[in-house]
């Protein structure tokens, strides 16, 4: 970018990374912007702030923005002995340009989303662990459930798992109890569950379940690729 538009750019990203983490789910009050004072900025800043994050331990940093200026490319130009600079022909104006660095870490990153997922509630009087994990960071989106492990409900329940699989990352679960297996899926952060019954073979509608309520809602299985878009939408 041309130098002129550096600070400008710096601050543009600074939101926009800022942003991206509360829009996954972190809540504000655990997140916060710390600009570098003088004395700590690398050689070759010309401003830096750190995204953090309030760990168990404190505040951390998770990702630091830095405006770079010219360092890399005159790095380069002096290693290879070739000019990196750029003529802009609508202003006619000849320069190394700058470079905004964003650097985050995936490994604290995803720390810090599963500690600010991470609930213990009570539900039906019974103490539940539950992941708050946004849809989109989930390793399942939905959970497909036929309520038994009787042939009957085969058919329908892999109509259903078939409907969704190419939409969302599916888990299939047919092992102990509805109820057991609703609190597994909140455990892993499953935001939504399918359930499929013996009246689905009548009326051709699944139980959806929402991890963090809780709430249940009858959807023919012909809706149900709309219900759980408009839940994806939120």
């Amino acid at each position: 970018m041309p130098p002129a538009e550096a600070k400008q750019w710096h601050d543009y990203w600074l939101a926009e990374r800022f942003g991206w983490y509360l829009d996954l789910g972190i809540p504000e009050e655990r997140l916060r912007l710390r600009h570098h004072a003088a004395d700590e900025l690398s050689h070759y800043s010309a401003g830096t702030a750190d995204v953090e994050f309030l760990f168990p331990w404190g505040w951390d940093e998770l990702e630091g923005i830095a405006n770079r200026a010219d360092f890399d490319l005159l790095a380069h130009a002096r290693a290879s002995g070739e000019t990196l600079d750029y003529f802009d022909p609508t202003t006619n104006e000849r320069y190394v340009p700058h470079v905004i660095e964003p650097a985050a870490g995936a490994t604290r990153t995803m720390m810090a989303f599963l500690l600010a997922a991470y609930d213990e509630d009570e539900v039906a009087g019974e103490p539940r662990t539950v992941l708050h994990l946004d849809h989109r960071l989930a390793p399942y989106q939905v959970a497909v459930l036929p309520l038994s492990k009787k042939d009957t409900l085969e058919p329908l329940t892999q109509e259903v798992l078939t409907l969704l699989q190419p939409h969302y990352m599916c888990d299939f679960d047919v092992t102990q109890g509805i109820g057991k297996r609703y609190r597994r899926q909140d455990e892993v952060g499953t935001p939504w569950c399918v359930t499929v019954d013996f009246d689905s073979l009548e009326d051709r509608a699944v139980t959806v379940r929402d991890r963090d309520s809780t709430a249940q809602v009858r959807v023919p299985v012909e809706g149900l690729l709309d219900e759980l878009g408009s839940r994806a939408e939120v």
